[in-house]
């Protein structure tokens, strides 16, 4: 049976660790009525509890796991996200890769044809406008996935670069793919591809982490399978077309293929934030440059040698300089509160020297995590530092991140 959680999704059950979702991303149910994916009544069958979520109805848990074993079954075995609600896109053309640079901090003509790179849209303060993976399918074809909550602005920046080079004679265009007609879903897990192999043509094993290829799944055509996600774990995206949706999530929950469950954006919220991967609104934003946000290895030496993306003049001074403030992850002591979002930030002598962007119960490490942004002079890892959280005062301590090991399926060296 269906259930609609509306306004924030925030609420009952799910509070404890689907705060940190980004605000932005939320949509009031005084607007206008979200989008349904192809999976909608997909999810009414398997007991989903659907929240309004970028525009779209999707499901933050499922009735079968609580969020906390969701995400302890995607560690452990593999689950089945659906994510149809992120924009993808395809760019064609012979000047496809010089348009591309042009608003990107990738370096997409060292790519080799079948793979691709996590990387950002700057503006021209050097702020992240939107992070995104861009796959270079061939000399004149680009793949590229980007967020929901940012489909508009990501649609007005490449709509105007592809203007833009047309405007100059070149060979370019571009293609955003409706939700009615392809799908994406978010395969995780260490059984993940191995579930998905049963229902493939190809051979899964020599598709490393950000390599893409075409196959058939479930006997479904030209399905794009890409390996990577946003949990830390190892696993697949795969654009399928809409009207196959279902059946292909069904072939995937056969129990004689696999051990696969479905999870929602509760689990993914938290596995994300175990990974210490940014989520766009609450720990990157216009204002942030990848500098500040510990990215910069989204900036290409070619294109910063270059100097001709967006904001390039600014990132550039920065990585030169050194920014006033940096991304860093926090543990909290045994007993505190969690710190969500705007927490505040403060040395030993209650002096504010930072702010949380996300943070919640991690279910692995069994205890409270958080990221945010401290002053540069704080940002050394084991710094005692202390959270306000409801006008209480916790101890935390600068630590790495990722909070959890990652295992993505890495080519040998």
């Amino acid at each position: 049976m269906l259930k609609v959680l509306t306004g924030h999704v925030a609420r009952g059950s799910c509070r404890q660790l689907i705060r940190p979702l980004s605000v932005s991303a939320v949509h009031r149910s005084s607007q206008k009525e979200p989008a349904r994916t192809a999976l909608y009544e997909f999810h009414q069958g398997h007991g989903g509890k659907l929240v309004d979520f970028a525009g779209y109805w999707l499901p933050v848990q499922y009735s079968d796991l609580s969020i906390i074993k969701s995400h302890l079954y995607t560690r452990e075995y593999g689950s089945i996200f659906d994510v149809s609600h992120m924009l993808q896109t395809y760019l064609r053309g012979k000047d496809v890769i010089s348009c591309f640079e042009s608003i990107c901090t990738a370096h997409v003509k060292g790519l080799r044809n079948g793979t691709g790179t996590l990387t950002v849209f700057t503006n021209g303060k050097g702020g992240i406008l939107d992070d995104l993976i861009v796959n270079r399918v061939s000399d004149d074809t680009l793949y590229v996935v980007s967020n929901a909550s940012r489909k508009e602005t990501d649609m007005g920046v490449m709509s105007d670069a592809v203007a833009s080079f047309k405007a100059q004679g070149k060979d370019v265009s571009v293609e955003f793919l409706s939700s009615e007609d392809q799908s994406l879903l978010a395969l995780q897990g260490p059984s993940a591809v191995s579930v998905l192999q049963k229902l493939c043509t190809k051979d899964l094993s020599r598709l490393f982490f950000m390599n893409g290829i075409t196959d058939q799944i479930a006997g479904v055509d030209n399905c794009r399978i890409t390996r990577c996600g946003y949990t830390g774990e190892d696993g697949v995206e795969i654009s399928i077309p809409s009207r196959h949706a279902p059946a292909i999530a069904n072939a995937l929950l056969d129990p004689k293929v696999g051990n696969l469950k479905l999870a929602g954006l509760g689990a993914r919220d938290s596995l994300r934030l175990e990974a210490g991967l940014c989520l766009y609104g609450n720990d990157i934003d216009e204002k942030t440059t990848p500098v500040e946000a510990g990215l910069l290895w989204l900036v290409a030496k070619q294109r910063r040698a270059e100097n001709n993306f967006p904001g390039s003049d600014k990132i550039n001074a920065q990585i030169k300089n050194g920014v006033t403030r940096r991304r860093v992850g926090f543990k909290m002591s045994p007993g505190s509160a969690p710190a969500r979002h705007h927490v505040e930030v403060f040395d030993n002598e209650h002096h504010k020297i930072g702010e949380i962007t996300s943070g919640c119960p991690s279910p692995c490490l069994q205890q409270n995590i958080a990221m945010g942004y401290i002053r540069e002079e704080s940002k050394k890892v084991g710094t005692e530092v202390t959270l306000k959280v409801r006008d209480k005062f916790y101890h935390s301590q600068v630590c790495k991140m990722p909070f959890v090991p990652t295992h993505y399926y890495q080519a040998p060296k």
